[in-house]
């Protein structure tokens, strides 16, 4: 884990790739092309793309009738914007007849940083998450976002990807595989069970060292589909090691963590440390800080990690 690289560049080189193995595949964008990296699509395929300004409701509406003409819509925004401004139309018109349309958004969680609240998307996989038919992802990486892009193309349904707007660290290389519903296991472990989606699983990588310099094995799971949970993963994970800790930049409440508690609950009830938005809003400034102030570090997560063990015992 070194360089860093941004998730919608990747995911801009993904979709021009992908342009010509998906012919029907259409891209549409809320005047974010740049930001998105739609752009590089639009400029390979200007017949496919369509900039419908920024009116997320009609451009959800627009991927809603396309989908309807057996083209494959994707369209792109901020999490914020797509999941509730227009979430009424993802409901009605995407989600509630199936339709094969995918919306990606970027801006996620607290890593957005400087905008501050209203494009601090910390509600949007609770939001998704609720909704039948819904397909909800989460990719870490640059090189997994480029897998992530291929497997939500090829899924047949509704499907929500949200990722940080900043350089993410690289932590994967172009072998890795995926699949969605299917972990990533990063890590092996006895004593704990770490499991992580987005830019919290370099963050969990780095507590997972610290607990090793402190003779406590931890296992580290991407968690990289939130919705449907790999509860086959899950469940190993609480019998084998007895506790788990959940780490997402979103609020606890009815993300990974909330998914997770939900499964658990009803399965294999174990220990649980959820960290991340600890209901409340967040606020501009360096992600770094946001981090640090809301108890979302590597040590934080290593932290959580001892009070899970301490609980099992």
């Amino acid at each position: 884990m070194g360089e860093k690289i941004t998730l919608q560049s990747a995911y801009g080189q993904a979709l021009k790739e992908l342009g010509s193995r998906y012919p029907n595949l259409v891209v549409l964008d809320a005047d974010l092309s740049k930001i998105t990296q739609t752009v590089h699509f639009a400029k390979a395929f200007p017949d496919r793309f369509f900039n419908v300004g920024i009116a997320e409701q009609n451009l959800m509406a627009i991927t809603a009738g396309l989908a309807t003409t057996g083209m494959l819509p994707v369209a792109n925004t901020y999490a914020c914007f797509a999941t509730m401004r227009a979430c009424e139309q993802i409901r009605t018109f995407i989600a509630y007849p199936n339709l094969n349309a995918k919306v990606v958004a970027l801006s996620a969680g607290i890593e957005e940083g400087w905008s501050g609240v209203t494009h601090q998307a910390i509600e949007d996989m609770a939001i998704m998450r609720t909704i039948p038919n819904m397909v909800v992802v989460a990719p870490s990486d640059a090189f997994l976002t480029k897998k992530a892009t291929q497997a939500i193309l090829s899924h047949r349904g509704p499907v929500y990807m949200r990722f940080g707007r900043n350089a993410f660290p690289v932590i994967y290389d172009e072998s890795v595989s995926f699949t969605l519903g299917k972990v990533i296991r990063l890590r092996e472990g006895k004593d704990v069970t770490l499991v992580a989606c987005g830019i919290m699983v370099e963050k969990t990588l780095r507590a997972a060292e610290l607990l090793e310099k402190e003779k406590i094995s931890a296992r580290v799971l991407d968690m990289h589909t939130i919705k449907p949970l790999d509860e086959a993963a899950l469940l190993a994970a609480a019998k084998e090691t007895g506790a788990l800790v959940s780490a997402e930049d979103h609020l606890v409440s009815s993300g990974l963590g909330g998914a997770i508690a939900e499964y658990l609950v009803g399965h294999w009830p174990v220990p649980l440390e959820r960290i991340g938005l600890q209901d409340r809003f967040g606020e501009t400034g360096h992600p770094d800080k946001l981090f640090e102030k809301y108890g979302m570090t590597d040590k934080h997560i290593a932290e959580a990690a001892k009070r899970a063990i301490a609980r099992k015992r």
